[in-house]
């Protein structure tokens, strides 16, 4: 097997993917598998690779980006397969499966998850994956019992962050509903009317905002200011269920207070932890959340080894949907040469989080 990485790949996640793959060869004791680690840094090197080595039953791991997975495309006349960590899910079909984490393995867990009749908001980054939330969102609410009733973005840098959030919840027009709800208890003078009148004096705006759930696909020192703004400008987290995808998984989100109570798709830390604690005990360093990825391939590629299955009995069996992989992130299986996961609902609560489903 070969082993493809750019040149100009942060030379930490291409150890980690490296590191990933020998973890899981020794820990799983696997004895049928050869990997050679090749580098190239344009697409001439690639090719150059490619015509040496792009054999009948070669099966070829890596690339990153959507140029590199088309040219190796172009090879699956060789009878070769390869597996790409590309997110462009376009891409997959022929000798081409994709490994990585899919953000629609996310959101289908979410509206699944969701009560029927939820009224969902969209507040999204506009970044490549902030893009790709919005793009695929409509989709899969379309086959739930939940409905989008709003959405807004705001730029990578925050500076349009406040105006984005206003629009979400219809902050200035629901503020002047509050303000004449004011002024016209203000000119009556009965007992009612001046008790009413003080209980909303504490209020910023007048009713609550028009949904139940409000999905967050950020990530990052973003998402610690993004969520503080939130209340501020009245959407309650105890009115409305923030909700996150898969990389809210990280501890530094867990004790920001306005995202107790808030959920979002994932595993629990535990089924992770036998790798984490392997691979800083070998290795000196905390793993990439990444790196679980290589390690569950490699026992996924030796037992169809095992099986003597060659490149079209690998292809056919992987996609044929009779058998779900035990692995670090959950239960996986391919779906049309895309890899999908079975993920939880998890909740967070006082620095940690709590599986609901």
């Amino acid at each position: 097997m070969e082993i493809l990485l750019p040149k100009f790949l942060d030379e930490n996640i291409s150890k980690n993917l490296i590191n990933s793959f020998e973890l899981s060869i020794y820990k799983k004791e696997i004895k049928n598998i050869q990997l050679n680690i090749n580098k190239y840094y344009n697409l001439g090197e690639l090719e150059k690779i490619l015509e040496e080595k792009a054999a009948p039953g070669k099966v070829f791991i890596g690339t990153f980006d959507s140029d590199s997975t088309k040219l190796i495309k172009e090879y699956c006349n060789k009878d070769i397969m390869l597996f790409s960590f590309t997110v462009d899910q376009s891409l997959s079909g022929d000798c081409v499966f994709l490994i990585n984490f899919f953000p629609r393995d996310d959101l289908e867990s979410i509206f699944n998850y969701f009560p029927d009749g939820s009224k969902i908001a969209l507040l999204y980054p506009e970044n490549f994956y902030g893009f790709h939330i919005n793009e695929i969102i409509d989709d899969i609410a379309s086959k739930s019992k939940s409905i989008i009733v709003a959405r807004a973005s705001y730029k990578e840098d925050l500076s349009d962050a406040r105006e984005a959030i206003k629009q979400l919840g219809k902050y200035d027009l629901r503020k002047k509903e509050l303000e004449r709800q004011k002024e016209i208890l203000k000119n009556k003078n009965d007992e009612i009317s001046k008790n009413a009148l003080k209980k909303i004096e504490k209020f910023e705006t007048a009713g609550n905002v028009d949904f139940t759930h409000l999905i967050l696909p950020d990530y990052s020192i973003r998402l610690l200011e993004i969520a503080p703004l939130l209340p501020f400008y009245d959407i309650d987290p105890q009115k409305v269920q923030f909700v996150g995808t898969g990389v809210w998984d990280d501890r530094a989100f867990f004790t920001e207070p306005t995202l107790q109570g808030a959920i979002f798709s994932g595993i629990e830390e535990k089924y992770r932890d036998e790798f984490f604690t392997d691979y800083t005990y070998v290795y000196n360093e905390r793993p990439l959340r990444t790196a679980t990825i290589p390690y569950d391939l490699m026992g996924v590629l030796s037992y169809l080894i095992n099986e003597n299955f060659n490149i079209q009995d690998t292809s056919n069996f992987l996609n044929s949907g009779k058998i779900k992989f035990d692995g670090i992130d959950g239960k996986f299986y391919f779906l049309n040469n895309v890899i999908s996961r079975e993920l939880n609902i998890l909740e967070i609560q006082n620095g940690y989080v709590k599986k609901l489903n």
